[in-house]
């Protein structure tokens, strides 16, 4: 046992230093009270201000009134939760800064708030680190978690996460700066406060402003003890750095019996749990010449200190200099001396549990530099807390390095498709150890600056799809040029079939071409090849003659009596039997008639031929026509062309080589697809979906994503088809549509199904489960064990053992990367949760899909890399 005796002597003039109201080192909000709202507490004088500031998530409420009683602080009242995403976190940044020792307050009370009666639980982080649950009694009690915390960063995040057993809460967060010389225990750790006890006293709670810290002193009643109390005021001296307040240490605890010891018995939380104690003691009765208070004390039946004599009206702190030894109970026990006349006294007792905070933080640059991004691109992803730890909750979008002994660094930044606008912030110049920045697909301007060329580790740069004007800086190419940089820009020379999805290139809109000087030589070159192209399509269209010329053309304004908006090719029935041979080989069938093989010059096609059999086809026959006219996407069937004559309705597509998606995933007579392969087509599906979704106005859910619907071209690169159950969002704003129920068994979202409400994460589930059919190769329901099972149940099974390798498709033999698969089985069961609300949007799942891909890409080069150091090593 290691205890340190701080007794305080002072022999002529003991000095008092009166609590100030002085509240520099405070940060106190009261969670739940409305935007720029502040206040001054009537009881503790402590000025509260809104919490608004310090989060970006969350709602404020009330406790019911039945509840709000005259025992409660005023911050009780009131609180914020969190039912959306699953951590929420606050940011405060003391103006003291890092390396202080902060005490951080937090306050819970339920009150019934949300009317369903039921106590939740959640976990409560500092930063990264758990640092507990928290766990109710009551509705009508506050409950407190309050720690003793050495901040190595400027700011401190506090965050809140959902464990699945209610809705998050808080009510107040509390911060103090302490003394400098106070709690030096946390070189150890963070001090988890167990108890603050103020013995021999039944007059309430002490704490600001008698306590200048606003430490929380509870009184304590202990069974068969007496109280004893001054008037006069009880001094801290000059030594005592733990300044307990007079109002605390001018009463004191001692046993009813003089003869009997004064006993303390705590349980701890945990079995692991270590102890550290402060005791405080004060002569608070003038002794008489012939009286002696003199006492042992004892911890687990061990003497830890002693014989010690409080002084009169001056405190002495007795304390852990180190971890108390681990035990399943513990007894404080406090004897009186064999010359002491006097039974042993207490005057109030501190209890902390060591708290190893043990997980590293993001570099201090890094943070604030996306931060920076943030605050400038006003991003409403869920970034909040620190970006990279814990793991488990790293920002949407972003990926980090992890060394045992250096704080975690940002590597990886995703933005494709965010809607940020601007120009591109300075602020990435400061992510030093970025390499890779994906700024695809939003609507950024101005020129690419230079400094993007000075990241030294900056490997794959995406500005596809944006607004840029002027040339790339001639550094950024030199680098690109070398090797050492991968650049993605519009008006580079691409293939155009390349997968649509690789590092998430997925686009939306057609690229915009970098605006270049153009002399007078070149643009009469271009007429010239652009005349000599026309007259060679006049030729080529000629030599075809089973099309009449005369009906080869666009009506881009013209719209037909039913209503149908002309703005692709329209045929004749005689034409359509022309293009197909006469309705010669048939390449698929449906519900809605069957699909013909066909040319139109040199130029495959697919002809849909409606059935007269399908009741609700002429319907769906204008559906899916209207919408293919509207849009255009890369991985979105293309339109070449319609009939609609009489009876004879049709719809004539690009011919897409491989079939749909199903037949490779099941057909065994088929080459199996790799890995890699399959994760591409779910990507091309996502970007696909992700352009209905939020590249379309007003957005469109197409309501029968499955396995058939998704098309391959010669290179396996997929596009999404069949229009004819699409919906579009009739006005702006809506949040869904409420409509009969259409789709496919085992594709449908269950919540549509029993609502009856539309929305696009209808979609979202439907792709979730062809994502959990491309990864096991299994069907969306199958027979298992005499009974059938829908696959996210099988995989759910399956993830109770914790092998994800044994969900995937067994065909690919074991050739996959385990991380990579890990994450796309991750991903498909947050798609195909049964709450609508906790399913990612489909640009979510682009990212998350693009960042399954960069882990492949990864894993294969380090293999490359391996077998190149092994090569050389032979080789030498």
């Amino acid at each position: 046992m290691n205890f340190q005796s701080l007794v305080t002597i002072l022999v002529l003039l003991g000095v008092f230093v009166d609590a100030q109201n002085d509240q520099s080192g405070f940060i106190s909000i009261d969670c739940g009270i409305a935007k720029g709202s502040t206040y001054t507490d009537q009881v503790t004088g402590i000025n509260y201000i809104s919490d608004a500031e310090f989060r970006d998530t969350g709602e404020i409420h009330s406790i019911m009134p039945a509840y709000n009683s005259l025992d409660i602080y005023k911050h009780a009242t009131t609180l914020t939760s969190f039912p959306q995403n699953t951590r929420n976190c606050y940011t405060l940044k003391p103006t003291q800064g890092k390396g202080n020792r902060y005490l951080i307050r937090t306050s819970f009370m339920y009150g019934n708030y949300d009317l369903k009666g039921q106590l939740p639980e959640f976990d409560v982080y500092l930063g990264p680190d758990y640092w507990d649950t928290m766990k109710f009694n009551s509705s009508s009690q506050p409950k407190t978690m309050e720690i003793i915390h050495v901040s190595s960063t400027d700011y401190i995040h506090l965050c809140l996460v959902n464990i699945g057993r209610g809705t998050p809460f808080i009510s107040a967060i509390e911060l103090r700066l302490v003394a400098g010389d106070m709690y030096k225990e946390t070189d150890f750790g963070s001090l988890y406060l167990y108890a603050r006890a103020n013995f021999g006293t039944t007059l309430g709670t002490v704490r600001y402003n008698d306590d200048k810290y606003d430490r929380v002193w509870s009184p304590i009643n202990l069974f068969d003890s007496t109280f004893l109390y001054t008037r006069e005021q009880v001094s801290v001296g000059l030594s005592n750095v733990f300044d307990p307040p007079s109002e605390v240490m001018s009463s004191a605890a001692t046993p009813r019996n003089p003869n009997d010891p004064f006993k303390i018995e705590w349980d701890p939380f945990n079995t692991n749990d270590k102890f550290f104690i402060y005791m405080h003691f004060a002569e608070v009765e003038l002794l008489k010449r012939n009286q002696t208070r003199e006492f042992n004390i004892y911890l687990n039946g061990n003497l830890s200190y002693g014989p010690f004599s409080p002084i009169y009206l001056n405190t002495a702190s007795i304390y852990s200099t180190a971890p108390e030894t681990i035990a399943p109970r513990y007894t404080l026990t406090i004897n009186k001396t064999k010359n002491s006349t006097l039974p042993p006294i207490i005057n109030a007792l501190e209890l902390y549990v060591l708290k190893q905070l043990t997980q590293r933080q993001t570099d201090h640059h890094d943070v604030v530099a996306i931060g920076s991004i943030k605050s400038y691109y006003r991003i409403t992803r869920n970034w909040q807390g620190d970006p990279c730890a814990p793991q488990e909750f790293v920002w949407d979008g972003v990926r980090c390095s992890y060394n045992d002994t250096e704080m975690s660094r940002i590597t990886f930044l995703n933005l494709s498709t965010s809607g940020i606008k601007g120009k591109i912030d300075h602020g990435f110049s400061y992510l030093t150890m970025i390499e890779t920045l994906d700024l695809s697909n939003n609507n950024l301007t101005g020129t690419v600056p230079d400094f993007l060329s000075g990241m030294k580790f900056l490997k794959v740069l995406n500005l596809r799809g944006n607004n840029f004007i002027g040339p790339i800086p001639e550094e950024l190419l030199a680098k690109s040029n070398n090797g050492s940089l991968s650049i993605s820009f519009d008006g580079q020379s691409t293939d155009e079939e390349a997968s649509s999805c690789v590092m998430n290139r997925c686009k939306n809109k057609k690229d915009k071409k970098f605006i270049v000087p153009v002399i007078a030589t070149v643009a009469s070159l271009f007429v010239i090849l652009a005349a000599i192209t026309t007259i060679w399509i006049i030729n080529k269209q000629k030599a075809h003659g089973s099309i009449r010329q005369s009906n080869l053309h666009t009506n881009k304004s013209k719209t037909s009596s039913d209503g149908l908006e002309i703005k692709r090719q329209k045929f004749t029935y005689s034409e359509v039997q022309s293009i197909t041979d006469n309705f010669k080989v048939v390449i698929g069938k449906g519900g809605f008639g069957e699909v013909y093989h066909g040319y139109i010059g040199d130029v495959q096609v697919a002809v849909k031929m409606l059935s007269a059999s399908f009741q609700q086809g002429d319907k769906e026959f204008q559906a899916e026509a209207n919408l293919l006219m509207s849009v255009h996407h890369k991985n979105l069937t293309t339109l070449v062309g319609y009939c609609n004559e009489g009876n004879h309705k049709g719809i004539i597509y690009d011919y897409i080589a491989n079939g749909n998606l199903e037949n490779h995933i099941f057909d065994t007579s088929l080459s199996v697809l790799n890995w890699e392969k399959r994760l591409r087509i779910a990507c091309d599906v996502a970007c696909g979906l992700e352009y209905l979704h939020h590249g379309c106005t007003p957005p469109i859910v197409h309501r029968d994503v499955k396995c058939t619907n998704i098309l391959l071209n010669e290179k396996f690169h997929a596009k999404l088809a069949d229009f004819g159950l699409s919906r579009a969002f009739p006005t702006e704003g809506a949040t869904h549509i409420s409509t009969l129920v259409a789709g496919t068994p085992g594709y449908l979202d269950p919540e549509y199904q029993s609502s009856y409400r539309l929305t696009e994460k209808s979609d979202v589930y439907s792709f979730g489960v062809v994502l959990l059919v491309i990864i096991t190769g299994r069907p969306a329901i199958a027979r298992y064990d005499n009974d059938n099972k829908h696959i996210s149940r099988w995989v759910n099974l399956k993830l109770s053992d914790g092998n994800v390798k044994s969900l995937v498709d067994p065909r690919l033999q074991g050739e996959f990367d385990i991380n990579s698969a890990g994450k796309a089985v991750e991903l498909a069961m947050t798609c195909v949760d049964d709450m609508p609300n906790r399913r990612p949007t489909m640009k979510e799942v682009v990212m998350g899909l693009s960042d399954c891909l960069v882990t492949l890409q990864d894993a294969k080069t380090e293999i490359l890399t391996g077998i190149v150091s092994l090569t050389l090593e032979n080789a030498t």
